[in-house]
């Protein structure tokens, strides 16, 4: 909706000072405070003097839109003049001219929330300058826009005495105001000054005690490494022994003592268990781990893992199932490593499992340089905020099957580890009550060095997201839209990066430059109007498409203020993917659509 408040012509020189005066008076009336006002009206009499300067005519058109708050005053200069020649290169500032032309522009564009230049040349130009309302201004209607007109016509048509008055005194308060900054800055340099001694010396010390933390480290990291056969000799001494015993080699024992070397065993063995989880992770992390890689078939290897873990089914309710892969399915990793990533999966899955299924499938990812291993069973679950925890060392979720079902808590970290030395990543879905599924993701050939590997699948969203495809930030505060855009993403060549508020949005935009942006209107309360404009006017980020999807229909304004696209909830799916495919192609430059793209099923 578009409400027309005043329009006048511009054929002599005093209408320049007229259309200044205008601007002012419209947009104090329309709420703009001190500052604004005359920002508005400065922009409007460089481009009213542009007009009479180079076309001796022309025409200023001032209105409101947009139904709802806050709205739009656009004020539109046009004239049928030569036109403006080498436009982009005025406005890039390097445009040098005796008469000054391009700095009318130049300034116009700083001072208002979108300026768009139109001109050919011989056919005229028309310049659209827009600003937002403030967000406490009452909203004009068309009887509020006819009671404004009424009190424009009402005011003096004198204007170039009280104008230039008014100017003195902007101008007089602007050197006052420049003064007094001056001081501030000033003393905001002493102090900052003071400051960053004190940073540096901070730092310095900072330094000085990560140089020991290192060392130390690095020591313990030695120290762990080098003990393989210090540690490893007396257990397996211990454990041969109590063997010897239960055995009766040596003579029978009573029904106490066999009891009592049971638990020599037993506490043999479970520490056994842990100095070989330590001394693993304690190898990575000093690069002493060597990866032997050689062609393999995964079918062979599930056949191996199934006869070596059927005896850990201890319960007839749980059954230990394999889906075996394509016969054609090889790869070129360390198997070892690779199965000792899935017994630690399947081990887990068989403790934590009181009745139903453990399955381990393989399957070759859409691209086919990549295979997923997952291991899904129908236990316990895990809660959503303990999910990063359980892959960190010496971490265990509390339950009841965890007092009968020890663990070290250094299964699943040396899991990560391993599968980041096979050039892959981990991870986990899992819901309490319903079960989980541990899952890996490998290259199907291993290089030297080779980069993790993402299948898109990450545990949940997390503000920043996570790597691979090609980022779109969602700025969105709803929890069950942000699972309907995951959910819209899933097998596409694109990844969610959230925000759950335009502070966020900004911070994540500084670490990961976003391909297009997803905007919702409000976000607790607080509109995005002015976020939007701000994008839309800076020069690194107008290139982004922005496409709103909101709760509120207001079409009109969104696309005056430079949104690409607009879709009101609840989104439909593949009309959302297929309109950012499109300015994705469009920003980049693209032919073609973006690679490995599949849809949901």
């Amino acid at each position: 909706m578009s409400l027309r408040i005043l329009s006048m012509a511009i054929v002599a020189e005093v209408d320049v000072v007229a259309s200044r005066q205008r601007a002012r008076q419209i947009a104090a009336l329309c709420g703009f405070g001190g500052q604004d006002q005359t920002r508005i009206a400065t922009a409007v009499s460089e481009l009213a003097r542009n007009v009479y300067n180079y076309a001796s005519s022309g025409r200023i058109e001032f209105s409101v839109e947009g139904g709802t708050a806050p709205q739009l005053l656009v004020i539109r200069i046009e004239d049928q003049g030569p036109g403006i020649a080498n436009l982009q290169l005025v406005l890039s500032g390097r445009y040098q001219s005796p008469t000054g032309m391009g700095m009318g522009l130049l300034g116009a564009r700083r001072l208002m929330d979108q300026c768009d230049i139109n001109t050919e040349p011989g056919k005229g130009t028309l310049i659209l300058l827009k600003k937002l309302l403030p967000a406490e201004a009452p909203l004009l209607t068309a009887a509020a826009v006819g009671a404004l007109g009424a009190q424009l016509h009402a005011l003096p048509p004198d204007a170039a005495l009280s104008e230039m008055q008014q100017q003195n005194k902007e101008l007089l308060a602007t050197l006052a105001e420049l003064n007094a900054r001056q001081e501030e800055l000033l003393q905001l340099t002493r102090e900052l000054e003071d400051t960053n001694r004190g940073v540096v010396a901070l730092y310095a010390e900072l330094d000085q005690q990560a140089e020991h933390l290192r060392g130390a480290d690095e020591m313990k990291t030695r120290f762990l490494s080098n003990m393989s056969h210090e540690f490893r000799t007396p257990l397996n001494s211990i454990r041969a022994l109590s063997k010897l015993l239960l055995d009766r080699i040596d003579g029978d024992l009573g029904s106490e003592q066999e009891k009592q070397v049971g638990y020599i065993l037993k506490s043999a063995e479970s520490l056994a268990e842990l100095v070989d989880d330590l001394l693993d992770l304690a190898k990575i992390e000093a690069g002493k781990i060597d990866i032997h890689s050689a062609d393999f078939d995964v079918g062979e290897m599930f056949s191996a893992l199934r006869g070596m873990l059927r005896p850990l089914l201890v319960s007839a309710k749980v059954d230990l199932v394999f889906d075996m892969p394509e016969p054609e399915l090889h790869m070129f990793s360390d198997e070892a490593k690779l199965s000792q990533i899935l017994r630690n999966f399947i081990s887990n899955a068989l403790k934590f499992t009181e009745a139903g299924q453990v399955r381990v499938s393989a399957e070759l990812l859409p691209d086919g340089a990549g295979v997923r291993f997952a291991v899904q069973d129908s236990g316990i679950g895990i809660a959503p905020e303990d999910q990063q925890m359980v892959f960190e060392e010496f971490s265990q979720v509390a339950g009841h099957l965890q007092r009968s079902a020890k663990g070290t808590g250094l299964g699943l970290p040396l899991c990560r580890k391993l599968a980041g030395l096979l050039g892959g990543r981990v991870g986990l879905t899992s819901t309490p009550g319903v079960g989980s599924t541990f899952f890996a993701t490998l290259p199907r050939m291993l290089r030297e060095s080779a980069p993790p590997l993402h299948d898109g699948l990450a545990a949940g969203p997390a503000p920043g997201g996570a790597d691979g495809g090609i980022p779109v930030l969602v700025v969105e505060d709803d929890r069950t839209a942000m699972l309907l855009y995951r959910s819209f993403f899933r097998n596409t060549p694109y990844r969610a990066v959230w925000a759950r508020s335009l502070w966020e949005a900004e911070q994540v935009w500084n670490t990961t430059p976003p391909a297009a942006v997803i905007l919702d209107l409000y976000l607790n309360g607080t509109d995005t109007w002015r976020w939007l404009t701000q994008t839309k006017n800076d020069e690194r980020r107008r290139h982004v498409p922005v496409i709103i999807a909101s709760e509120v229909a207001d079409r009109q304004k969104a696309y005056a203020l430079g949104a690409d696209a607009y879709f009101v909830k609840p989104v439909p799916r593949a009309e959302l993917l297929a309109q950012l495919n499109a300015l994705y192609l469009a920003a980049s430059g693209a032919g073609a659509p973006p690679p490995n793209q599949h849809e949901a099923p």
